[in-house]
Order: C-alpha cells, then sequence, then structure tokens
C-alpha cells in the first residue's frame, strides 16, 4: 500500500481520491479550523496546522510516496526567475518544494485555479515548473486544465464545470527531468471516452433530493420569487420575437435600453460595446420591452444588479427551466445540464424546476464526495466555502491515475506500491468510495 501526505488539505478532495486509489494518508495539514474539523471527522486522521511552521526549521512531514497539494496561487517576484527555488522564499510553494527537496515522494499532483495557466501568471508559472524540474521532477511545461464535467459518469465525472490547472510529476533526478520533460498536457480539455456533456442532468445523475423533505431554508424567498417572475415574463414576451427563438449571448441591461446608447469619451471600450448592443437589442423590440418596463415599474424595486440579465441558457424556454445564479454582475441563467462552478462565496446556483438553491449535500456530491460525508453542526455557509475552496475527487483520480498509467515504468522504479495500486484500480473512484468510508485505511486519530 502506497503512502501520501495531503497539504492544504481542506476538507478532504484529495484524501478522497487517493484513498479510493489504494493510498494511505500518513500526514495532513490545513490552516482552517472549520475545515480541519471536517477533515478529521470524516478522515479520523489527525490534520496538523499551517505548513509553514512544518517546514521552515525542522521538516515535520515524514516519508510518503505521494504528495498532494490544492496549494494558493502566491505571486513570485519577477526580478529574477532564475533563481528556482530561492525564488519561491515567502510564497506557499516554497513550503511545498522544502518537502519534495527533503523527502524526494516519488509522484507529486498539485491543483489550482484555472487562472495558474493564464496569461496574467506566465513568470509564476515558469518558477513552478523550473523549480519542480531543478529538484529532479518531470513534469509538463504546459499546464494541464480539467474540469469533472468532461468525465461521464462511470469514470466519477460530476455535472459541473469547474476548470482547474494539475500538475503532476515523477522524481526521476534534475538531468532527467530537464532531458525528458515534455511541453504538451498530461489529458485534453475535452470530454473522455466520446462524453457529451450536455448529456448531463442533475436529477438523474447528481443527484437533486426531490423528495418531500423540509427543504425551507433552501427555497427562493418572496422577493427572489417575484425578481425572477419578473424577468421570466420579458423571456416569455421577447423570445418568440428573436432569430431562432434564442435570446442574444451578451449580458441584458434593463438600465441601458435606450435608443442612443449613453456613451462618453471616458465610457471603457467593453462597456461601449455592451450599450451599443443593448441600444440596438431595445431598439428592435422598444414596444413590447416598454410595455414590460411599464408593467413593473421600470425595474425600479430591484437592486441594480438584478436589473441584468445573462442569458446561457441556449434554447430553453423559461427561467424556470434554467439553472441560475444570483451574481453581483446579475442574474445568469444556464441550461439545466451541468452547474457553474461552485464558489467560496454565496453564490449557491439555484435549480429553477425546483425553486431552490443546492444543498451543502448536494454540493458535495458535485465535488464527489460519497453520501456518508458529513459536515457536522457548521453551518451551511461554511460548508458551502468548504466545497467552493474544494478539489473535485474525481478529476483528481482521474488526473493522478492517468499520470501513474501513462509513466508506468518511471512510477514503478520510485513508488512500485502506487504503481501497482494504480494498475488494480478502477476507472471509477466511486466503486470504492461510496462502498465504505475510505478512512478504513487511513492513520487513526487514536
Amino acid at each position: 500500500m502506497f503512502s501520501y501526505v495531503d497539504l492544504f488539505a481542506g476538507v478532504g478532495g484529495f484524501h478522497a481520491a487517493l484513498g479510493s486509489l489504494g493510498g494511505t494518508c500518513v500526514f495532513s495539514s490545513e490552516i482552517d479550523a472549520e475545515a480541519t474539523k471536517v477533515y478529521e471527522q470524516n478522515w479520523k486522521t489527525r490534520v496538523s496546522g499551517d505548513i509553514v511552521a512544518l517546514t521552515q526549521d525542522q521538516m515535520a512531514v515524514p516519508v510518503h510516496d505521494v504528495l498532494a497539494a490544492g496549494f494558493p496561487c502566491q505571486p513570485f517576484s519577477k526580478s529574477g526567475y532564475q533563481r528556482g527555488m530561492e525564488e519561491t522564499r515567502g510564497t506557499l510553494f516554497w513550503n511545498i518544494s522544502r518537502v519534495l527537496k527533503e523527502r524526494r515522494p516519488g509522484v507529486i499532483v498539485l491543483e489550482n485555479v484555472r487562472n495558474l495557466a493564464g496569461p496574467r501568471h506566465t513568470h509564476t508559472w515558469r518558477v513552478i515548473v523550473t523549480t519542480l524540474r531543478d529538484l529532479g521532477y518531470k513534469v509538463s511545461g504546459v499546464p494541464t486544465v480539467f474540469s469533472p464535467h468532461l468525465l461521464p459518469p462511470h469514470r466519477g465525472g460530476r455535472p459541473q464545470t469547474r476548470d482547474r490547472v494539475f500538475i503532476t510529476g515523477t522524481y526521476v533526478g534534475p538531468d532527467r527531468a530537464w532531458a525528458e520533460s515534455v511541453d504538451e498536457p498530461l489529458v485534453e480539455n475535452r470530454p473522455v471516452d466520446g462524453w457529451n456533456p450536455l448529456e448531463w442532468n442533475l436529477v438523474e445523475h447528481l443527484p437533486v433530493v426531490e423528495d418531500s423533505t423540509d427543504r425551507s431554508e433552501y427555497r427562493l424567498s418572496a422577493s427572489e420569487v417575484d425578481m425572477i417572475n419578473t424577468w421570466d415574463e420579458f423571456v416569455q414576451l421577447v423570445r418568440p420575437r428573436v432569430p431562432h427563438g434564442k435570446l442574444p449571448g451578451f449580458p441584458i441591461w434593463a438600465d441601458s435600453f435606450d435608443v442612443t446608447p449613453r456613451i462618453t469619451a471616458q465610457t471603457p471600450d467593453w462597456k461601449a460595446d455592451f450599450l451599443r448592443k443593448n441600444s440596438d437589442f431595445y431598439t428592435r423590440h422598444q414596444s413590447v420591452i416598454d410595455d414590460w418596463l411599464h408593467r413593473h415599474n421600470h425595474l425600479r424595486d430591484l437592486p441594480a444588479s438584478r436589473r441584468k440579465l445573462e442569458w446561457q441558457a441556449q434554447d430553453a424556454t423559461s427561467l424556470w427551466d434554467t439553472v441560475m445564479h444570483l451574481r453581483p454582475s446579475g442574474i445568469r441563467a444556464k441550461k439545466a445540464t451541468y452547474v457553474p462552478a461552485l464558489v467560496a462565496i454565496t453564490q449557491t446556483s439555484i435549480i429553477g424546476s425546483l425553486g431552490r438553491r443546492l444543498t451543502p449535500r448536494e454540493a458535495a456530491r458535485l465535488q464527489g464526495l460519497p453520501d456518508w460525508f458529513d459536515f457536522g453542526d457548521q453551518g451551511d455557509a461554511a460548508s458551502y466555502k468548504q466545497m467552493g475552496n474544494g478539489v473535485n475527487v474525481g478529476a483528481a483520480y482521474f488526473i493522478l491515475r492517468e499520470h501513474i498509467l501513462g509513466d508506468i515504468d518511471n512510477v514503478r522504479a520510485v513508488a512500485p506500491d502506487l504503481a501497482d495500486a494504480a494498475l488494480a484500480s478502477p476507472e471509477n473512484p466511486d466503486e470504492r468510495l461510496q462502498a465504505a468510508p475510505v478512512h478504513v485505511k487511513a492513520k487513526s486519530l487514536a
């Protein structure tokens, strides 16, 4: 049985993935007290605190086969990217680097937000890759970006679009790491096994709960229902009048329904573009829109953020048939297949057909956690935050398993038990995870 450590552990997404692969957790760290309590309660594994204190003076992290970390991305200095590991000082990536230098696990799997692969972070990405190769890890110079909604249900996928950057590597020594590393992603950011993500169905695949259980605390308020009904009336009126019955994809701003767009020399280009589009849209449907505005007091009773509609629901016929997000930027409506990424703030998805928000249990299912996973007595806000910050179990399992199987000879040389575990593992982590708590294989608190 292979061993692993779980750094920046949250409530244990990586623990679920690596436990399902057949590993034993020998160390975990997490600085958030509420997440630590949930982690220990579910995985029966003691969680150490701040990784900084555990790696600065003396190395508290034990020897292990796999290092997993959903690390925060802090900016690195641009003054000297050639300095490798030294430049990471002052960032939490340095603490990971120190563990790798002293413990040299056979395989690493790191996870971060999609923006790490974006153009504003090319320097950060280069420092990370350079540091890992200098430490002896064969890692790709091109980020692997993947989302759980691209995995079919039988591979542990979930109906949530959640693009994340994954970094995987095998220890081969610095010379080979620089000579053999490739510049291509581990997997492509596209559906797996011919799966069509539009086939996701929240009721069937998640599933959402449609029973008679009292869910009043998740139901929409009367004012929210009125607001959605107001905009749904708009949808019903305008849809038959637009080409192919599809509303425009740009944000519809009721405050910008003007025959002449209010653009000044100071108006940013992006906003001017939206103002022109809204003006043109309004002008073409003015009579219908004016009647609608008049009936609803020109939306003056709604806050500014609720006077905007972002329609991404394609050919849906009603707002109540979509999945909605009430965002600071407006109401976003998407087709009721997969949901937007869970976030660590109160923008919980609304399932229109059920007239309520996703529950914490359903949010946990979206992250691939089993139904025996228990949030304890903490408030829902903390549970939503933890799910928004967490790593998706199915995506993490898929990425790590693909890395091991694709580099099996090198993995076997440095972590033979890990190689054997991957070869014997099922394609779907749910086969092991849902059946029994993974913590039966973990280091006990006692």
